[in-house]
């Protein structure tokens, strides 16, 4: 059984915060199914982007897995990517986490590709 967006957001913004990284709710999306996406800011104008891994490198468990959808880029680069998925999924969570060295704090939920 897979946990709401709501919960698996607030869990993993205290994982953030218990090592060190600061983390906001940039926009609050379907609090049982939404989508999220994490954006990892560098604090020097670049960001890295994760979302939901694809299907196929989902896991069976029904535990969230992510992949890195991008990767030190300019950060009004990753607010257009937001912008357009918004359109896409009006129910899209954003979460950003502020962190220098890019670490996502998502040891055990990254896909294997």
């Amino acid at each position: 059984m897979r946990l709401k967006s709501e919960i698996w957001v607030k869990a993993y913004l205290r994982r953030a915060a218990v090592a060190g990284a600061p983390g906001v709710v940039v926009r609050r999306g379907d609090a049982d199914a939404g989508i999220i996406m994490i954006k990892i800011a560098r604090l020097d104008g670049h960001c890295d982007l994760y979302g939901p891994a694809p299907a196929g490198l989902a896991s069976d468990d029904g535990e969230r897995r992510w992949t890195r959808l991008a990767e030190n880029a300019p950060e009004d680069q990753i607010e257009a990517r937001l912008a357009t998925e918004i359109r896409l999924d009006p129910d899209l969570w954003i979460v950003e986490i502020e962190n220098r060295q890019a670490e996502h704090h998502l040891e055990g939920w990254l896909a294997e590709s």
